[in-house]
């Protein structure tokens, strides 16, 4: 691998790329820095110490949000845009016929998620900042008297800021190594990690940290196995006379190859769903705490400890989302893939299976059957905390669930990268 890299940096327009994806991602880290003006930093502490929503909206600004910096929003709400724009194509017959159109199709499709990031980064904006200003963060916070233009300027700060992280984050894309919008969220969930490990250093828990690190081997060394499984579907494609020159018919196809089915198709969404699904009743809960009517603040509170990381429900219901969501998001993947049709048309099939709806059954059998070990292997990375806390004595990792699929899934993905730029220019393979 070490070898490999230093082969890679040798090629001129290669290290072009991976220096420009160092230097870009430094200007981000360096943005994530500049803090919105008028916040209590103190406080600001104290309420990302004690919520589980801004822990996770703070792991997709890449550590920006527990600064309230002006990259606060990150690009979750591009994020939130893009899958909006994916749930609704099978729903949508015009977005479905333009993500058929090929390249033309997707780069409009893209398009329309940036129109949709700006009115998502300003909602996102306000919540958080009202948020912020409940908690008592934020001092000057409204939109009359003299709160407004502050309030005005923080709003088009934070979605300035998510434009501008997007905008990196597509310029790693063009001009760098891997994806730009994960690379952005590798790096800030990487960057909070020496601060956790001198955490538990200073605190002299040699303990938790040496089963910490002991975890977290194992679970990316799972995580690497079960993110490249495959299931391969044999694929055979009929002989087609093409043209007749004399004596001599021109014939294509009749070849041999596979359709890879992924064991994890879906990905970090469902976790990405459950976890904010999970959240959400809390969060609404926790503003009729203090309501004067003592029913609704029995049962907000109720509500509010039911659904609180430290019981036992909490943990149990998140598992089952996160199974639940990955058959839906990986359903939705596939229909968006249109398999069989794609087969037929290419006069492809499945060796003793009819095509059309006899391949789409047997596809979606084979499917639902893979998906039930990715579903289940989601659940149990989402609820590591809970499992290990007996070991660790803490729900706290150094790296959250969610975060570590992204860090694997970005490394595996760049690796992949590299290998095929490299293997275009007859260097030994970065991945063995």
């Amino acid at each position: 691998m070490i070898e490999a890299l230093k082969n890679a940096l040798r090629l001129p327009d290669l290290r072009k790329r991976i220096i420009f994806t160092v230097v870009i991602l430094t200007v981000y880290r360096l943005a994530a820095q500049i803090a919105i003006p008028g916040i209590d930093r103190a406080v600001l502490q104290d309420v990302f110490s004690s919520s589980q929503l801004l822990g996770l909206l703070d792991l997709f600004s890449g550590g920006a949000m527990s600064n309230f910096s002006i990259m606060a929003l990150g690009v979750y709400p591009y994020i939130t845009a893009t899958i909006i724009m994916q749930l609704l194509q099978p729903i949508i017959p015009a977005l479905e016929a333009m993500q058929k159109e090929g390249e033309a199709g997707r780069q409009r499709l893209n398009l329309y998620s940036h129109i949709a990031t700006v009115p998502l980064a300003l909602l996102q904006g306000w919540a958080q900042a009202s948020l912020m200003q409940r908690e008592g963060v934020l001092t000057n916070w409204g939109f009359s008297g003299a709160s407004l233009m502050p309030t005005v300027a923080t709003l088009a700060s934070l979605t300035a800021g998510t434009m501008f992280a997007v905008w990196l984050g597509e310029l790693i894309s063009e001009q760098g190594i891997g994806n730009g919008i994960s690379i952005i969220i590798f790096g800030g969930i990487v960057s909070r990690v020496p601060q956790s490990v001198g955490q538990m250093i200073v605190t002299q828990n040699y303990a938790a940290l040496a089963a910490f690190l002991v975890i977290t081997a194992v679970t990316v060394g799972v995580i690497v196995v079960v993110q490249e499984g495959v299931r391969r579907i044999p694929v055979q494609y009929g002989r087609r006379v093409l043209a007749q020159r004399g004596n001599r018919l021109r014939v294509a196809g009749g070849q041999s190859t596979y359709v890879p089915l992924r064991v994890n198709s879906a990905g970090m969404i469902p976790l990405i769903f459950a976890q904010s699904l999970m959240i959400f009743p809390g969060t609404v809960a926790s503003y009729f705490t203090v309501s004067g009517n003592q029913t609704i603040a029995n049962i907000a509170t109720w509500v509010q400890n039911f659904l609180s990381p430290q019981g036992n429900w909490y943990w149990i219901l998140y598992f089952l989302m996160v199974v639940g969501f990955t058959y839906f998001y990986t359903d939705v993947v596939f229909r968006q893939q249109n398999l069989p049709e794609t087969l037929q048309k290419n006069h492809g099939f499945i060796p003793g299976i009819r095509p059309g709806r006899p391949t789409a059954d047997y596809l979606n059998g084979v499917l639902g059957r893979i998906t039930l070990v990715g579903a289940l292997f989601l659940a149990v990375v989402a609820v590591l905390p809970w499992l290990t806390k007996g070991l660790t004595e803490t729900t706290t990792m150094l790296i959250t669930s969610a975060g570590l699929l992204i860090v694997v899934g970005v490394v595996l993905d760049t690796m992949k990268q590299l290998e095929a730029q490299l293997l275009m220019r007859h260097y030994e393979g970065f991945i063995k």
